[in-house]
Protein backbone atom coordinates (compact mmCIF):
# COMPACT_ATOMS: atom_id res chain seq x y z
CA UNK A 1 0.00 0.00 0.00
CA UNK A 2 2.81 2.30 1.02
CA UNK A 3 4.65 1.71 -2.67
CA UNK A 4 1.01 2.07 -4.19
CA UNK A 5 0.99 5.58 -2.51
CA UNK A 6 4.32 6.68 -3.60
CA UNK A 7 4.17 5.39 -7.06
CA UNK A 8 1.00 7.57 -7.11
CA UNK A 9 2.25 10.75 -5.61
CA UNK A 10 5.32 10.14 -8.28
CA UNK A 11 2.59 10.19 -11.16
CA UNK A 12 0.42 13.07 -10.16
CA UNK A 13 4.22 15.31 -9.54
CA UNK A 14 5.42 14.56 -12.77
CA UNK A 15 1.66 14.60 -14.66
CA UNK A 16 1.82 18.72 -12.97
CA UNK A 17 5.76 19.29 -14.29
CA UNK A 18 4.57 18.47 -17.91
CA UNK A 19 1.58 21.22 -17.26
CA UNK A 20 3.53 23.67 -15.60
CA UNK A 21 6.37 23.59 -18.66
CA UNK A 22 3.77 23.56 -21.12
CA UNK A 23 2.81 26.32 -22.80
CA UNK A 24 -1.02 26.93 -23.92
CA UNK A 25 0.32 27.38 -27.60
CA UNK A 26 2.21 24.26 -27.42
CA UNK A 27 -0.59 21.92 -25.97
CA UNK A 28 -2.96 23.79 -28.56
CA UNK A 29 -0.58 22.92 -30.97
CA UNK A 30 -0.01 19.41 -30.12
CA UNK A 31 -4.00 18.58 -30.32
CA UNK A 32 -4.06 20.36 -33.27
CA UNK A 33 -1.70 17.97 -34.77
CA UNK A 34 -3.31 14.42 -33.23
CA UNK A 35 -6.98 16.22 -34.83
CA UNK A 36 -5.90 17.62 -38.18
CA UNK A 37 -2.13 16.93 -38.94
CA UNK A 38 -2.49 18.07 -42.69
CA UNK A 39 -3.97 21.96 -41.70
CA UNK A 40 -7.44 20.41 -43.70
CA UNK A 41 -9.98 22.01 -41.68
CA UNK A 42 -9.30 25.73 -43.42
CA UNK A 43 -9.91 24.12 -47.04
CA UNK A 44 -12.61 21.64 -45.65
CA UNK A 45 -15.47 20.96 -48.33
CA UNK A 46 -18.01 18.45 -46.93
CA UNK A 47 -21.24 17.32 -45.48
CA UNK A 48 -21.66 15.84 -42.41
CA UNK A 49 -24.78 13.78 -41.04
CA UNK A 50 -25.88 13.81 -38.14
CA UNK A 51 -28.41 12.49 -35.09
CA UNK A 52 -29.61 14.22 -32.36
CA UNK A 53 -30.80 11.83 -29.79
CA UNK A 54 -32.46 14.19 -26.30
CA UNK A 55 -34.42 12.28 -23.28
CA UNK A 56 -37.87 11.68 -23.65
CA UNK A 57 -38.28 13.28 -27.43
CA UNK A 58 -38.25 12.36 -30.62
CA UNK A 59 -34.95 12.19 -32.88
CA UNK A 60 -33.75 15.22 -35.12
CA UNK A 61 -31.68 14.22 -38.25
CA UNK A 62 -29.37 17.19 -40.10
CA UNK A 63 -27.56 17.66 -42.62
CA UNK A 64 -25.13 20.07 -42.65
CA UNK A 65 -23.04 20.83 -45.57
CA UNK A 66 -19.87 23.45 -45.36
CA UNK A 67 -17.65 24.47 -47.91
CA UNK A 68 -15.20 27.06 -45.94
CA UNK A 69 -12.70 28.24 -48.95
CA UNK A 70 -16.59 29.34 -50.77
CA UNK A 71 -18.05 30.56 -47.60
CA UNK A 72 -21.20 28.08 -48.20
CA UNK A 73 -23.31 26.79 -45.18
CA UNK A 74 -26.27 24.79 -45.59
CA UNK A 75 -28.31 23.02 -42.72
CA UNK A 76 -31.11 20.65 -43.35
CA UNK A 77 -32.83 19.57 -40.48
CA UNK A 78 -35.76 16.80 -40.32
CA UNK A 79 -38.09 15.83 -37.16
CA UNK A 80 -41.19 14.03 -36.95
CA UNK A 81 -43.02 15.16 -40.11
CA UNK A 82 -41.06 19.05 -40.31
CA UNK A 83 -38.57 19.64 -42.88
CA UNK A 84 -36.53 22.75 -42.83
CA UNK A 85 -33.48 24.24 -44.85
CA UNK A 86 -31.21 27.11 -43.79
CA UNK A 87 -28.67 28.17 -46.30
CA UNK A 88 -26.14 30.93 -46.74
CA UNK A 89 -23.91 31.25 -49.72
CA UNK A 90 -21.18 34.18 -49.88
CA UNK A 91 -23.50 36.32 -47.38
CA UNK A 92 -26.83 35.43 -49.23
CA UNK A 93 -29.83 33.57 -47.16
CA UNK A 94 -32.24 31.03 -47.92
CA UNK A 95 -35.13 29.92 -45.53
CA UNK A 96 -37.54 26.94 -46.90
CA UNK A 97 -39.75 25.11 -44.83
CA UNK A 98 -41.58 21.84 -45.92
CA UNK A 99 -40.01 22.21 -49.55
CA UNK A 100 -41.52 26.01 -50.11
CA UNK A 101 -39.99 29.40 -49.31
CA UNK A 102 -43.51 30.79 -48.33
CA UNK A 103 -43.13 30.81 -44.82
CA UNK A 104 -45.86 32.01 -42.44
CA UNK A 105 -44.60 34.59 -39.53
CA UNK A 106 -46.08 32.08 -36.87
CA UNK A 107 -44.13 29.24 -38.43
CA UNK A 108 -40.93 30.92 -38.89
CA UNK A 109 -41.25 32.05 -35.34
CA UNK A 110 -42.32 28.47 -33.84
CA UNK A 111 -39.57 26.84 -35.95
CA UNK A 112 -36.70 30.18 -35.41
CA UNK A 113 -36.18 30.38 -39.59
CA UNK A 114 -34.75 33.33 -39.87
CA UNK A 115 -31.23 34.86 -41.61
CA UNK A 116 -29.91 35.53 -38.21
CA UNK A 117 -30.70 32.37 -36.98
CA UNK A 118 -28.82 30.66 -39.51
CA UNK A 119 -25.35 32.83 -39.37
CA UNK A 120 -25.56 31.50 -35.94
CA UNK A 121 -26.15 27.74 -37.05
CA UNK A 122 -23.28 28.45 -39.21
CA UNK A 123 -21.41 29.40 -36.21
CA UNK A 124 -22.15 26.77 -34.15
CA UNK A 125 -21.14 24.37 -36.21
CA UNK A 126 -18.47 25.57 -37.68
CA UNK A 127 -17.07 25.87 -34.00
CA UNK A 128 -17.75 23.06 -32.46
CA UNK A 129 -17.03 20.51 -35.32
CA UNK A 130 -13.69 22.87 -36.26
CA UNK A 131 -12.25 22.11 -32.55
CA UNK A 132 -9.53 22.48 -31.44
CA UNK A 133 -8.67 24.45 -34.93
CA UNK A 134 -11.21 27.14 -34.12
CA UNK A 135 -8.64 27.94 -30.80
CA UNK A 136 -6.38 29.94 -33.38
CA UNK A 137 -8.99 31.78 -34.56
CA UNK A 138 -8.64 36.02 -34.38
CA UNK A 139 -10.42 37.10 -30.59
CA UNK A 140 -9.53 34.16 -29.09
CA UNK A 141 -7.82 34.50 -25.76
CA UNK A 142 -5.87 31.75 -23.93
CA UNK A 143 -5.10 31.66 -20.66
CA UNK A 144 -1.74 31.65 -19.88
CA UNK A 145 -1.39 28.75 -18.05
CA UNK A 146 -1.95 25.09 -18.43
CA UNK A 147 -3.81 23.67 -15.70
CA UNK A 148 -4.42 19.98 -14.18
CA UNK A 149 -7.69 18.70 -13.53
CA UNK A 150 -9.10 15.42 -12.74
CA UNK A 151 -12.60 14.56 -14.48
CA UNK A 152 -15.06 11.91 -14.91
CA UNK A 153 -11.82 9.60 -13.04
CA UNK A 154 -9.44 10.84 -15.68
CA UNK A 155 -6.46 12.80 -15.58
CA UNK A 156 -6.54 16.05 -18.26
CA UNK A 157 -3.94 19.00 -19.22
CA UNK A 158 -6.85 21.89 -19.50
CA UNK A 159 -7.12 24.98 -21.80
CA UNK A 160 -9.03 27.90 -20.08
CA UNK A 161 -10.21 30.02 -22.90
CA UNK A 162 -11.55 33.47 -23.00
CA UNK A 163 -13.02 35.42 -26.03
CA UNK A 164 -12.81 39.14 -26.64
CA UNK A 165 -16.21 41.00 -26.61
CA UNK A 166 -16.75 41.22 -30.03
CA UNK A 167 -16.74 37.39 -30.26
CA UNK A 168 -18.47 36.34 -27.27
CA UNK A 169 -18.34 36.81 -23.33
CA UNK A 170 -18.56 32.70 -22.09
CA UNK A 171 -15.38 31.02 -20.49
CA UNK A 172 -14.15 27.60 -21.95
CA UNK A 173 -12.02 24.95 -20.45
CA UNK A 174 -10.94 22.19 -23.19
CA UNK A 175 -9.79 18.89 -21.60
CA UNK A 176 -6.63 16.95 -23.45
CA UNK A 177 -5.94 13.51 -22.91
CA UNK A 178 -1.95 14.28 -21.59
CA UNK A 179 -0.27 11.66 -24.14
CA UNK A 180 -2.10 11.69 -26.98
CA UNK A 181 -3.43 15.34 -27.01
CA UNK A 182 -7.01 13.99 -28.01
CA UNK A 183 -9.29 16.92 -26.91
CA UNK A 184 -11.69 15.08 -24.83
CA UNK A 185 -14.19 17.31 -23.23
CA UNK A 186 -15.28 20.94 -23.36
CA UNK A 187 -17.02 22.81 -21.17
CA UNK A 188 -18.27 26.50 -20.92
CA UNK A 189 -20.24 28.76 -18.57
CA UNK A 190 -21.98 31.80 -19.11
CA UNK A 191 -21.17 33.33 -14.92
CA UNK A 192 -18.77 30.53 -13.75
CA UNK A 193 -19.83 31.72 -9.97
CA UNK A 194 -22.60 30.54 -10.35
CA UNK A 195 -21.82 27.02 -11.90
CA UNK A 196 -24.23 27.88 -15.29
CA UNK A 197 -23.50 26.20 -18.67
CA UNK A 198 -22.68 22.83 -19.65
CA UNK A 199 -19.93 20.12 -20.17
CA UNK A 200 -19.90 18.03 -22.72
CA UNK A 201 -18.20 14.77 -23.04
CA UNK A 202 -16.49 13.44 -26.41
CA UNK A 203 -16.56 9.80 -27.55
CA UNK A 204 -15.09 7.60 -30.66
CA UNK A 205 -13.79 9.31 -33.60
CA UNK A 206 -14.73 9.18 -37.57
CA UNK A 207 -11.93 10.11 -39.70
CA UNK A 208 -12.47 12.79 -42.13
CA UNK A 209 -9.97 14.08 -45.10
CA UNK A 210 -7.25 12.70 -42.32
CA UNK A 211 -8.69 14.29 -39.52
CA UNK A 212 -10.20 12.97 -36.43
CA UNK A 213 -13.80 14.58 -35.60
CA UNK A 214 -14.57 13.38 -32.24
CA UNK A 215 -18.48 11.27 -33.27
CA UNK A 216 -20.30 11.48 -30.54
CA UNK A 217 -20.75 14.92 -28.19
CA UNK A 218 -23.27 14.07 -25.25
CA UNK A 219 -24.34 17.34 -23.50
CA UNK A 220 -24.63 17.66 -19.40
CA UNK A 221 -25.27 20.58 -17.37
CA UNK A 222 -22.95 21.70 -15.12
CA UNK A 223 -24.85 22.14 -12.20
CA UNK A 224 -26.42 18.59 -11.98
CA UNK A 225 -25.16 17.00 -14.68
CA UNK A 226 -28.19 16.21 -16.11
CA UNK A 227 -27.76 14.91 -19.80
CA UNK A 228 -29.55 17.31 -22.42
CA UNK A 229 -29.08 15.50 -25.67
CA UNK A 230 -26.06 13.53 -27.68
CA UNK A 231 -25.09 14.73 -31.28
CA UNK A 232 -23.83 11.56 -33.20
CA UNK A 233 -22.01 12.11 -36.32
CA UNK A 234 -22.70 9.22 -38.23
CA UNK A 235 -21.85 9.76 -41.81
CA UNK A 236 -19.82 12.21 -43.99
CA UNK A 237 -19.79 12.84 -48.15
CA UNK A 238 -17.63 14.86 -50.23
CA UNK A 239 -19.92 17.88 -51.70
CA UNK A 240 -19.92 17.98 -55.49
Amino acid sequence: MVKYGILTLVSIFSFVGIAQEMTPETLLAKSITYHDPDSAWESFRGSLSITMETPKNSNRYSEVALDLPANYFKLSVKKDDTVYELLLDKGDCQLSLNGSENITEENAKKYRLSCDRTITMKNYYTYLYGLPMKLKDPGTILIPEVATKTFKGKQYLVLKVQYDESVGSDTWYFYFDPKTYAMEVYQFFHNEAENDGEYILLNGIMEIQNMKIPQKRAWYTNKDSRLLGTDILTAYRKLD
